[in-house]
């Protein structure tokens, strides 16, 4: 299997990149890295180049996610792994700011994957300001077929299976996580949330005090989940894209 341990990054396209820079600086409080010619924003929680791109373009969506792999296996062996399995991937150079190599590829329901290495290590730090999380902790997306993306996300991609509701949501994790992600049964290709982890209840009460500051409401919580126990709250970012705070997580333990 593919050793995957970690959320890197995800890459949004959008129709306002100021509205979703000043969001995730001003209110998430996140940092801005750097931007490129064309206004492709980076923008990182800490000290890593990036958590989160914004692209420009006429629409709004998840363009991508980035997942980091253990350096226990070149990528040009896990190409050689995925290609065995019948799966197309392309291991490109610098295509990326802060990644001097990647591989490109597409889970099951047509998501696009990036399985990197390691990352520059030259954030700016944490924010002085704003909800300051403390990392990009999982994301949650509406899949066409729920079983076959779980096998890939399982066997392919080395994720363990650790808590499922109903026939809905199957929840993953790659790391010591209750989960780093969440595939739900549904009946297109979405981002359902993307989530900011926060450092304990007081962070969280805050933080919906930052939100109500920027009239942002919060849709749902600050309550306590039941798969993964998590107290997590919900609001939208200016793209409509649903955010989740969360605290206090389970930790996942291998037997």
């Amino acid at each position: 299997m593919i050793p995957v341990y970690r959320l890197g990054y995800v890459t949004f396209v959008s129709n306002d990149v100021p509205a979703m820079v000043n969001y995730y600086t001003n209110v998430l409080g996140c940092s801005l890295v750097e931007q490129d010619g064309d206004g492709t924003a980076y923008i990182s929680t800490s000290l890593e180049h990036h958590n989160i791109v914004i692209k420009p373009h006429s629409a709004n969506f998840l363009e991508g996610i980035g997942w980091q792999v253990k350096r226990t296996m070149s990528l040009a062996d896990i190409q050689q792994i995925l290609k065995a399995e019948g799966i197309q991937s392309t291991l490109s150079s610098d295509k990326q700011y802060g990644i001097a190599e990647q591989l490109e590829l597409l889970d099951p329901d047509g998501n696009t994957l990036f399985l990197y290495h390691e990352m520059d290590y030259n954030g700016p730090g944490f924010a002085a300001s704003g909800i300051v999380p403390n990392k990009l902790g999982h994301l949650a997306i509406g899949v066409q077929d729920a079983a076959k993306n779980v096998a890939f996300y399982n066997e392919i991609l080395g994720f363990h299976k650790t808590d499922r509701a109903f026939d809905l949501a199957n929840f993953l994790t790659c790391n010591e996580d209750h989960h780093t992600l969440n595939i739900i049964n549904g009946k297109k290709s979405y981002l359902h949330h993307l989530a900011f982890e926060l450092r304990n209840p007081a962070h969280q009460y805050d933080s919906s005090d930052i939100l109500a500051k920027h009239n942002i409401p919060t849709i749902w919580g600050p309550s306590r989940h039941t798969a993964g126990h998590n107290i997590a709250s919900y609001h939208l970012d200016p793209n409509q894209h649903v955010i989740e705070l969360y605290t206090d997580m389970d930790k996942y333990i291998p037997e």
